[in-house]
């Protein structure tokens, strides 16, 4: 399909716009500490739609919408679990990370079980981040290679230069005031989205609830306590684990919440950002129904290649460019950049404090200057960014690459929850019972993660994981939790 010159030109103007705001941070005299933190002056509003921007990547725009056309809400389970998670983070999180006065989350580690844990901590960050990265840009060329005939380099290419120059040069500041200005976009497209195909349907809006109840679409899944497939339970318990990460170990929240100028506005901030993606997510879902009614309206309308299951992604940006007045087709697609690129920078950002946080002033130069600090800050966010278009283009090609990235999340992050709340929760925890319980969850999740892949039509088949794939990071935090505090139990009564 050809992409109108007036939307082209919209998002063109969008994409100019939003790396040239970005890079106007750069202008300001700045120390490490602000470059990382924003001097802690940052609104709490801002910081929170961040927050929500974060949450929202290229995936849930575009896999979310796809979902729903597919099924029905079972995946809207995920979103109930984040106000509990929520909740827990501004008790305890929060307070937490503000008194450690350290603008990373994982010298926490090092105060409870020593060097070791940081440095396991840290660099399963930075690998997570580089997979989420890949996966992101892979999926968001997916779609506009498929509409437009885009090379799928090209645009990886393009969108990761884009961001890495203003996450790179303006610091946390044009993260966060650009990641306000996306999250704004993406939603306003969303609605205006929305609003079309409701004022489309032949009856008028209320038709989209009858044809779409007709066919179960507002389901959130069975009732039944089944851990191998997608119920309501089993995405539950997922979304509270994998929530419970983001707002207790992930670097890219945690920075948040150091860069509010009080707790107070912290608290805010986590609030703001957390329940609001859970509209926001509904808003996805219910555009994903609504579209499975608009084309059982307009059958003729989809073309047949869109009309089989493993197309469902790629319907609702089809209609973007194929039902939407022109221009407004112009600002969608700039929405689904800017859901993608608002995660991108976030990942680069954190990931190049981390970098320098715990491992360079820790181990490479314990005395370094401000001005060797900020060099390190714009090296290995350069870095971070070139990795992270190679490993977009490493993805071209896979089978599944929203698979791929579960998996590789679940290797790489699965075991760092695990250790931070055997620290939190068990105050009497041990080095030695923290490090044995990591060795035991690393050894779970790799075997939830790679048995079906390797042992399948195997001799050894009887011993592949039959659990939902999601439930690893699950396994994967209570293998580590319940081991480190056994352990723990033991050798404090052997010592007794």
């Amino acid at each position: 399909m050809d992409l109108p010159i007036i939307d082209l030109i919209v998002f063109l103007v969008y994409m100019a716009a939003i790396v040239l705001f970005g890079i106007s941070f750069s202008f300001r005299k700045r120390t490490a500490l602000e470059y990382t933190t924003g001097g802690g002056r940052l609104p709490s509003w801002a910081i929170g739609m961040s927050i929500f921007a974060t949450f929202v990547s290229s995936i849930s725009f575009l896999a979310l919408p796809g979902n729903a056309y597919l099924s029905n809400w079972n995946g809207f389970v995920f979103s109930l679990s984040i106000p509990f998670a929520a909740w827990i983070a501004v008790k305890y999180f929060v307070p937490l990370y503000r008194n450690l006065k350290s603008e990373s989350a994982y010298y926490y580690l090092e105060t409870r079980f020593g060097s070791w844990a940081r440095i396991y901590a840290s660099i399963c960050y930075l690998l997570t981040q580089l997979a989420r990265m890949g996966a992101i840009m892979y999926l968001l060329a997916l779609p506009m290679n498929a509409l437009f005939g885009w090379s799928i380099p090209i645009i990886i290419i393009c969108t990761g230069i884009s961001v890495m120059v203003y996450a790179m040069l303006g610091g946390i500041e044009a993260v966060i005031w650009t990641d306000a200005i996306q999250g704004i976009i993406l939603i306003g497209g969303a609605v205006l989205c929305l609003c079309v195909i409701l004022f489309s349907m032949p009856s008028g809006p209320g038709e989209v609830i009858t044809i779409a109840a007709e066919s179960d679409k507002f389901s959130l899944g069975s009732f039944k306590f089944n851990f191998v497939e997608s119920t309501f339970w089993m995405i539950l318990i997922y979304g509270l684990f994998i929530n419970l990460q983001n707002f207790g170990i992930d670097q890219s929240y945690i920075q948040r919440y150091i860069t509010a100028k009080t707790e107070k506005e912290a608290v805010k901030s986590t609030w703001l950002g957390s329940l609001l993606y859970v509209p926001v997510s509904l808003l996805f879902f219910f555009i994903g129904t609504a579209l499975f009614s608009y084309y059982q309206a307009f059958p003729d309308l989809l073309p047949a290649e869109l009309q089989l299951a493993e197309n469902a992604d790629k319907v609702f940006p089809y209609f973007i460019v194929s039902g939407l007045p022109t221009g407004v087709t112009g600002i969608l697609i700039a929405s689904i950049f800017a859901a993608g690129m608002s995660t991108i920078s976030t990942s680069i950002n954190s990931s190049a404090t981390v970098f320098l946080s715990d491992h360079y002033r820790k181990y490479i130069n314990k005395n370094t200057t401000e001005k060797q600090s900020m060099r390190v800050l714009w090296i290995s966010s350069f870095v971070m960014g070139c990795l992270s278009i190679v490993v977009a283009l490493a993805f071209n090609g896979v089978t599944s690459a929203l698979e791929a990235w579960w998996a590789l999340s679940s290797i790489f992050s699965g075991g760092i929850l695990g250790l931070f709340l055997l620290g939190f929760v068990v105050k009497k925890a041990t080095n030695k019972a923290a490090a044995i319980g990591v060795l035991c969850g690393v050894v779970v999740i790799g075997w939830m993660s790679l048995s079906p892949i390797l042992l399948n039509g195997t001799s050894l088949e009887g011993f592949q994981n039959t659990l939902h794939t999601n439930l690893t990071i699950v396994m994967g935090t209570l293998t580590i939790f319940i081991v480190g505090f056994l352990l723990t139990g033991l050798i404090s009564k052997s010592r007794g």
